[in-house]
């Protein structure tokens, strides 16, 4: 069977890097094995496959339920690694789903504000990403989506060093305060690059 993955992957780069000419900094603080979560702030539909082009990892992707509704658009979905989940980060499949894949020391892709942030201004983070930190021991790399999306005008991709939250699971935080710190080192990782 084709690997729809690699070949969605390899179309994607042959369209998106010329028309949006883009720039990756950061692409060696993704590490190469093990659990990773890739957080990334939200500003177009075209995130998930520009994330997915500029590392190394194959990413599992959370989308939104009402894509699969339609089975031949959900097919191709299901096909390139991604799984549904219902709006607000709080369905308990999903999550599941979610843990077992960081569990299989895959990487599992999260867009934390749930919904693209048009303003280019970076929203409050969701809980259900810090819950995926605090009950994996996966390492957590930050992204930041510098754009806008305009023809031939760069576009940059910047992935953070990798947040190590032990200390936040000794403590026994809450996952909203995880999501927050997250949060925080995509701004600064937006605002330095931004500049």
């Amino acid at each position: 069977m084709i690997d729809l993955y690699k070949v969605g992957k390899a179309l994607c780069s042959a369209i998106f890097y010329p028309l949006y000419r883009i720039k990756v900094v950061g692409k060696e603080n993704i590490p190469k094995e093990g659990p990773v979560i890739i957080c990334s702030n939200h500003i177009s539909n075209f995130d998930p496959p520009v994330v997915g082009i500029t590392n190394s990892r194959n990413i599992y992707f959370l989308a939104k339920e009402e894509l699969f509704k339609n089975k031949f658009i959900g097919g191709i979905l299901k096909r390139v690694h991604a799984f549904p989940i219902k709006r607000g980060m709080r369905d308990r499949d999903a999550l599941r789903k979610g843990i077992q894949i960081l569990n299989e020391n895959h990487a599992l892709g999260l867009f934390p504000e749930g919904t693209r942030q048009r303003s280019g201004e970076i929203g409050k983070g969701l809980a259900g990403v810090g819950f995926f930190a605090l009950r994996s021991k996966a390492l957590i790399v930050p992204c930041a989506i510098i754009g806008p999306y305009e023809k031939w005008k760069p576009l940059k991709v910047v992935y953070g060093k990798p947040m190590n939250i032990t200390s936040f699971r000794e403590q026994k935080a809450s996952a909203q305060d995880v999501t927050d710190h997250i949060m925080e080192e995509i701004r600064q990782l937006h605002k330095f690059h931004s500049e």
